[in-house]
């Protein structure tokens, strides 16, 4: 009998620190209020800013000691006695996106060191977009850093936790932020931080059973809709991709989660009717949950096992961007189709060369057991299909292949409707979660085919692999309806990633936010 931690329990309301905004000139009162206080400027200030900001003299002192870039911080101690720790930084208005969340996380961590409890934020140098971005920027690296993921040690060190941060928003030396754009950068950043959060947990914690109890909670607590498909229902329905991995599972507790989120109506209803659930959703979000990943009877190396608990993280930034877009009252309906199993070796598990039938009818010849992830989205892929989506977007930690090909830097994206590439990468720039989109021509469905099924789940080499599941899981999904899959290279990275300071990064919970409000898929709307 294995022994079990206690189950976990996480506020939801902890998904962010409380952040107060306020238009007024930030003056040196209002400084001293605060433990620490991160200030941006542009890298050529000019003497009527200096002149301006509290203390102005004697951080233009210290900025005239050597010459300073874009990029450039240093820290000082400021007010009557010294109270207050203020780190000054110099952002360029040509800066990326994720120029500016890498240098908002190393500011975030160094104002955080000595664990304040509060934190101030501000611009001085005009009310400028590079100077709003880059606030926006900080505000959702602080919000991440702040962030505690889950300890279990007997004795936890004490720490301080943040207890508010104050941001300047607008007005006289400050960048002007609307109540929109904050609104979409709090519901943001707790949805990143509720993806890394499930994908940091235990695997004996965060196995199916417990995965599914958790999301039946917080189904509760956020009024969505929620459905749970055990094996024995998708044995019937025919579902023999999904259930080929969780045969090898020790208990019979895998199966596919659905998350319903509809938008509340106030009023009658005005101009075109919307497809609402009696015609389907919007949106159908897919994610990976593969709790614990050994290979199966393919088996993983030590090293590459370590860490496969991770491997359900493709569902955690579903589940966090659904968060984010039901915090922001998305006028979307949503659902959200989770996977989750785990994938074991047993004398019950799947072997190459078996032959197993999906949902859809689609006969599969197994070549490797360790590229389950695959047969799982296919189902499911299907399965969401089924309630007739406008689009469909599927997270995934799918391949090593992606990785190569692009490092931990940018997650791999595939489409089946290239006219939207443009849009598609152009999130990823605004966001800062970067992606690169890959072919999907169909000439590489001839790598894949098999002379005893409709298809082979995975080349035997493994070249192009990344591009070759695409391929795969483009079988089931209805052409009629506009898809993007994500393949998370940039899901966990050794020392973060842009403004994330944990390995485990959360990648997609911006990128979705802001892709959706860039109307995709832009074409289908239009029609």
């Amino acid at each position: 009998m294995p022994i079990r931690l206690p189950p976990v329990r996480l506020n939801l309301d902890s998904l962010s620190t409380p952040v107060h905004a306020f238009r007024a000139t930030v003056s040196a009162s209002r400084l001293r209020r605060h433990a620490s206080s991160i200030l941006l400027l542009p890298v050529r200030p000019n003497a009527a800013d200096w002149r301006a900001m509290p203390h102005g003299a004697l951080i233009q002192s210290i900025f005239a000691r050597k010459p300073r870039n874009a990029g450039d911080f240093f820290e000082l101690r400021v007010g009557t006695r010294a109270e207050t720790t203020l780190v000054v930084a110099f952002i360029a208005a040509e800066s990326s996106s994720f120029e500016r969340l890498q240098l908002a996380g190393k500011l975030a961590r160094a104002a955080l060191q000595s664990e304040p409890g509060s934190l101030l934020l501000w611009s001085h140098g005009g009310e400028t977009e590079a100077a709003a971005g880059a606030l926006l920027a900080l505000l959702a690296a602080v919000l991440a850093a702040a962030f505690p993921l889950e300890s279990f040690k007997s004795k936890p060190k004490p720490a301080t936790r943040l207890g508010e941060v104050h941001l300047a928003v607008g007005r006289a030396g400050s960048a002007f932020i609307s109540s929109e754009r904050l609104a979409t950068a709090l519901a943001t950043a707790a949805g990143n931080n509720l993806a890394r959060w499930l994908t940091a947990l235990p695997p004996n914690l965060l196995d199916a059973a417990g995965y599914v109890r958790l999301l039946r909670k917080f189904a509760r607590e956020l009024g969505l809709s929620f459905r749970f498909y055990g094996e024995a229902e998708l044995g019937r329905m025919g579902a023999g991709a999904f259930l080929a991995v969780s045969r090898g599972n020790a208990t019979r507790d895998a199966g596919i989660v659905r998350l319903g989120y509809e938008p509340a109506r106030a009023g009658p209803r005005r101009g075109p009717a919307r497809r609402g659930s009696a015609r389907g959703p919007d949106l159908a979000l897919v994610g990976k949950g593969i709790c614990f990943d050994t290979g199966g009877t393919n088996l993983k190396p030590h090293k590459s096992m370590l860490d496969m608990h991770t491997d359900m993280e493709g569902s955690a930034v579903a589940v966090g961007s659904l968060y984010a877009l039901r915090t922001l009252r998305s006028p979307l309906a949503i659902d959200c189709w989770l996977a989750i199993t785990e994938n074991r070796i047993g004398p019950t598990a799947y072997i190459p060369q078996d032959i197993v039938r999906a949902y859809n009818g689609t006969t599969i010849q197994i070549i490797h057991t360790d590229a389950e992830g695959r047969l799982v989205l296919a189902d499911t892929l299907a399965l969401a299909a089924t309630r007739r989506p406008r689009a469909i977007i599927d997270y995934a930690t799918l391949t090593g292949a992606c990785v190569y090909a692009l490092t931990e830097r940018f997650s791999g994206a595939f489409t089946n409707r290239p006219a939207g590439r443009d849009v598609i990468e152009a999130a990823g720039a605004a966001s800062g979660e970067r992606v690169w989109c890959f072919p999907m021509d169909a000439d590489f469905d001839t790598d894949l085919e098999s002379t005893s099924a409709d298809v082979l789940q995975c080349a035997v080499d493994g070249k192009g692999d990344h591009i070759l599941a695409a391929r795969f899981l483009n079988r089931f999904v209805p052409a009629a309806i506009p898809w993007l899959h994500l393949d998370l290279a940039a899901g966990t990275r050794s020392g973060g990633l842009a403004h994330i300071g944990t390995d485990i990064t959360g990648f997609g919970v911006r990128y979705t936010v802001d892709l959706i409000a860039r109307g995709w898929p832009a074409e289908e709307r239009r029609s």
